[in-house]
């Protein structure tokens, strides 16, 4: 395991439990919101359902996962994360820009690590949509490089969330596609800085096979030097 700075030491034990386990309640989604509930449609909307649910279950959280468009500073103007609590705030751009099958990432336009670390976060979280043989692969990795770098410079926690995607349109990955690529981007993405990788179950959610769960999940502890998640 990596060594880190006593300020993400810090930042790590303000989004966990006394027993090193998180229990996040992740609320930073934006648009796939709004599409699920068309009356959450404008900004004003969106902001107070979010704040609503932060008030009502971030007690029962070690940290809560936000946006820092419409509901980071709201919910910590309204008092709605606890002292006890940490802010996970998140930094990409929603959805993605380039092709479906070449998917690029951007920072939310106006925002940056320090201005998080400025606001009072504790930890920084960063999705990336990937895949290992994306002509994009280069450019994702030295964007996420780059926010790790821009992370350790705070001294703040960055929680990278890697998504995989199909390079073929017409179809989803298949279980094997999505194991090799799930594990592949263990390997290349989690030794640029992060300090814990939120990955993706690595087979089909309808395996019911115990013994490949255990097989895949120890390729990815294999393939990642810092501790991850599903």
């Amino acid at each position: 395991m990596k060594p880190i700075s006593i300020g993400k030491l810090r930042g790590l034990q303000q989004i966990s439990s006394q027993r090193g386990t998180f229990t996040a309640l992740a609320l930073d989604h934006r648009q796939n919101l709004r599409k699920a509930n068309p009356l959450l449609a404008s900004d004003e909307q969106l902001s107070r359902f979010k704040l609503d649910v932060t008030s009502t279950l971030a007690s029962r959280a070690t940290a809560v996962l936000l946006d820092p468009e419409v509901s980071a500073a709201q919910a910590i103007a309204a008092r709605s994360i606890p002292n006890n609590v940490g802010l996970v705030v998140a930094v990409e751009s929603t959805g993605y820009t380039g092709d479906a099958t070449a998917r690029q990432a951007q920072i939310i336009p106006g925002w940056s690590v320090e201005k998080a670390k400025r606001m009072g976060a504790s930890a920084i979280k960063l999705l990336v949509y990937y895949h290992p043989d994306s002509p994009t692969a280069p450019e994702i990795e030295a964007f996420t490089k780059n926010i790790s770098n821009e992370c350790d410079k705070h001294d703040l926690v960055l929680m990278l969330e890697p998504l995989s995607y199909s390079l073929d349109e017409s179809k989803k990955l298949s279980p094997e596609e999505k194991r090799y690529v799930v594990v592949e981007t263990a390997k290349r993405l989690a030794p640029l800085g992060a300090d814990i990788l939120k990955a993706e179950f690595p087979l089909d959610v309808t395996e019911s096979d115990q013994k490949l769960w255990k097989d895949a999940c120890e390729e990815i502890s294999a393939a990642s030097p810092i501790p991850w998640i599903l």
